[in-house]
């Protein structure tokens, strides 16, 4: 008897070709991209060439490399303003070498602050973001609301370990792109737009969280509760339960999420899981009295408010994630 079944064997096969693959690719970008560096400093060094000396380059560059794309007069423009942002800082030159050309371009043209534009950096490397999704977080922009915000969460009283973690999934407001709400939308109707377009809400929560179902049955003592949505996220390692609100966060959204997130823990969870955790979302609220129910609440909640967008800019819209984005940068499958 063979001690290795086939499938075993060329799983094996396949997981090797992959993994060289991405190392090549890897590699294969950081030479680029310190090319374009390398070109950008030589075309600011000779400068005084005059105006046309880039387009006198890239005519060049055609006639002697015919077949190579990406020496347009554009982008050895982006080429030397690339070299210009980044030559005093070689922390800067590390870093871009890790991401694509085309993330730094959107880097360059959209985020002067260069502490923020780090952040963004180290964000597309975390959570594998492809460009469209990169120009959707500035444009929304992500790292106020995540990093700037002051979040309302009782993580660091109730929870053993990755409280910093978990608080790092919390965004204030949450921005959903669900126009075709009616203006006096009830919380069904919202929960049933947010189904439909589960990728963008996946999107707006962040990579890890996985999909496990909406109005979820949890039975107790014979009587049948539901979670509005419930996920479970790979690095908390846990269940995450999610109400929505469609009226200003009460005190009582609060009793009821802790019962939620006990029946979760005593009926659903697995031994090796992390406690479960609980996210309220509200249109708005008073961050005193979030504040005040969560300090006699014993179980993980945080409260956020979501925004819901009447319309986006059709720039924003043209740049929104496609489906198979989404499947290659977060936990869910088709």
């Amino acid at each position: 008897m063979l001690e290795k079944s086939f499938q075993e064997v060329t799983d094996n096969i396949k997981s090797a070709i992959t993994s060289t693959q991405l190392e090549i690719m890897n590699d294969a970008n950081k030479k680029l991209v310190n090319l374009y560096y390398t070109i950008g400093k030589t075309l600011e060094e000779n400068s005084n060439w005059g105006n046309k000396f880039i387009d006198n380059v890239a005519i060049e560059l055609k006639i002697s490399f015919p077949n190579l794309k990406g020496f347009s007069v554009r982008n050895l423009k982006y080429m030397k303003s690339f070299y210009n942002e980044y030559k005093d800082d070689n922390e800067f030159v590390q870093l871009v070498a890790q991401l694509p050309w085309k993330h730094n371009i959107t880097l360059m043209q959209k985020v002067k602050d260069k502490e923020i534009c780090k952040w963004y950096m180290f964000k597309c490397l975390e959570e594998g973001w492809s460009d469209s999704i990169l120009i959707y977080q500035i444009d929304t922009n992500l790292y106020n609301r995540q990093e700037k915000a002051i979040k309302h969460n009782n993580f660091s009283m109730t929870l053993k370990k990755n409280s910093d973690l978990a608080s790092n999934i919390m965004k204030e407001p949450y921005v959903f792109d669900l126009i075709e709400l009616t203006e006096d939308y009830k919380e069904k109707e919202l929960e049933n737009k947010m189904l439909e377009k589960l990728k963008n809400v996946l999107l707006e929560l962040g990579s890890g969280f996985s999909f496990v179902g909406n109005q979820y049955k949890i039975t107790v003592d014979n009587q049948d509760f539901y979670v509005d949505l419930l996920f479970y996220h790979i690095r908390l390692k846990c269940y995450i339960a999610v109400e929505l609100k469609a009226s200003e966060f009460k005190t009582e959204f609060a009793s009821k999420m802790g019962f939620y997130l006990t029946a979760l823990d005593e009926e659903v969870k697995d031994e090796n899981d992390n406690p479960s955790i609980g996210l309220i979302l509200c249109p708005n609220k008073s961050n005193k009295i979030v504040d005040y129910t969560l300090k006699f609440i014993n179980k993980p909640v945080g409260v956020s408010e979501y925004k819901i967008l009447d319309k986006l800019a059709k720039e924003i819209q043209n740049k929104l994630p496609m489906q198979n984005d989404i499947n290659n940068h977060l936990d869910i499958k088709e």
